[in-house]
């Protein structure tokens, strides 16, 4: 039986720390009214998704149920910062774009620097492959206490 909308168990799963780039797609309710011929007035919801792309600055309470993480991007020069619970259902998806190896748990010390800087800090990134899962080419038959080849 499933009580919430959210993959508990996947989000649990997720490993990403301060200092890595991701692109969270979360979504964005967007209310239409239109009126009727009869001069009611009715209202529709629909439901787009927005990505929002930047570096992880924090990630409080760890997988507990309160658990958020911030992420900060620069947008035309402008520093913008957005707080997302974990297991919100309004984010519908968590991608790990990049992994950076920080000193840090807490980058709140990037507010202040320059992109240049920043980017200079983050040089040591990590670009995380999709692990492909490969089956032994021949498996080993072990007969008689002997390992055949």
């Amino acid at each position: 039986m499933k009580f919430s909308p959210v993959d508990i168990e996947a989000r649990r799963k997720l490993d990403f720390r301060s200092g890595d780039t991701v692109r969270v797609w979360s979504k964005i309710a967007e209310e239409k009214f239109s009126t009727r011929a009869d001069k009611k007035s009715e209202k529709t919801v629909k439901f787009r998704l927005q990505a929002f792309e930047g570096t992880v600055l924090a990630r409080k309470h760890g997988t507990e149920p309160g658990g958020t993480f911030t992420v900060r991007r620069v947008a035309s020069g402008v520093g913008v910062e957005r707080i997302f619970p974990l297991y919100s259902p309004m984010v519908d998806k968590i991608e790990i774009v990049k992994r950076a190896n920080t000193g840090r748990s807490k980058l709140y010390y990037i507010r202040t620097k320059a992109v240049k800087d920043v980017r200079r800090k983050m040089r040591s990134t990590i670009v995380d492959e999709e692990e492909e899962v490969t089956k032994p080419a021949r498996p080993e038959v072990h007969s008689g206490g002997v390992k055949a080849e």
